[in-house]
């Protein structure tokens, strides 16, 4: 396979980091150039990396689909020329994702000129957020892998967490990648259960923390106050859009799935813009059962992934 790295200008003091991957021999060049968008507090190495096997970017290349995927601003190895610290999920939604679809259109090998687009977790949210607050998005077809748009269901833990806006607006965090990785092998091996929420280690080759981490980014105190915001009111709200209310005016494709397990972002609220988008050409996969559950980072990093998400994902992406 080969592999391009790529900075594109947003155009708001950022240089956006963008990987471009695609198997010469395979590529579809009929069909739509893939962008995978990372989420919260996170950056896009885990795409491109899977600590058993193929992962999400390389089993989409094997298919025949050309893959990017992009780090935001402070993500990753974008760069800042100028851009400071101060921006919301709007300059996310709109101005950064906005600049990398467009990047990828205009350098892709195949005949798209519309993106395939997978949002992860928060990545799916801000995808909606673009569909939904830009009148002439490029998005052809959308997947949203356990991404919330209104909070039908919360975990009691995330909820306390984000309990008060300004508090959480106030506290700048600093070295999480190093604190993952100090206090994950401790966790692993006293308290498991604490990760259920978010993984589930028996599913997980934990050998591989190291690598694991490295998609660790410190979140951003001003998106945490505007998350805050939107858990205490359940709607997310991009630019006076209403994310959830416009998503019934959407008629893009959408793959909406859903971990059983999930404790980040519960079935029921991933679930909810496969059942309020207006777009006919909607599917729910949900993956994971009551013996093997499945939680939010088991989609990306388990042992299970590539039959139940990786593989899923390719197909239906390439029947469109």
């Amino acid at each position: 396979m080969k592999t391009v790295q790529h900075l594109v200008p947003n155009r708001d003091g950022w240089q956006l980091a963008l990987t471009q991957t695609w198997d010469e021999a395979a590529l579809r060049r009929d069909s739509r150039p893939v962008l995978i968008v990372p989420g919260y507090g996170m950056n896009s190495f885990i795409f491109g990396y899977h600590p058993r096997g193929t992962s999400l970017e390389g089993a989409l290349a094997k298919g025949g689909l050309e893959v990017w995927r992009v780090d935001l601003r402070a993500q990753g190895q974008s760069r800042s020329v100028g851009g400071g610290d101060v921006y919301g999920l709007a300059d996310l939604a709109i101005t950064d994702l906005g600049a990398a679809i467009d990047a990828v259109l205009d350098r892709t090998n195949t005949a798209g000129t519309t993106a395939a687009i997978i949002g992860a977790s928060l990545g799916g949210s801000l995808m909606f957020g673009h569909a939904a607050a830009v009148a002439h998005h490029k998005i052809g077809t959308m997947v949203s892998v356990g991404a919330p748009v209104r909070w039908v269901k919360i975990h009691p833990l995330l909820r306390a967490a984000f309990g008060s806006p300004r508090l959480v607006g106030l506290v700048r965090f600093r070295g999480s990648r190093q604190l993952a990785g100090a206090l994950l092998p401790l966790v692993l091996k006293h308290t498991p259960w604490l990760l259920s929420v978010y993984m589930n280690p028996e599913h997980v080759d934990t050998s591989a923390l190291t690598e694991l981490v490295r998609t660790v980014e410190d979140p951003n105190r001003h998106v945490n106050r505007e998350i805050a915001e939107w858990i205490r009111s359940s709607e997310l709200v991009i630019r006076g859009t209403t994310v959830s209310q416009a998503l019934a005016s959407l008629r893009t494709p959408l793959l909406c799935v859903v971990a059983k397990a999930d404790g980040i972002v519960p079935p029921e609220t991933a679930a909810f813009p496969y059942h309020a988008i207006g777009s006919t050409d909607r599917t729910l996969l949900e993956v994971g059962s009551e013996t093997l559950k499945l939680a939010h980072a088991d989609m990306f990093i388990s042992n299970h992934a590539h039959e139940r998400v990786f593989a899923p994902v390719r197909d239906w992406l390439l029947e469109r």
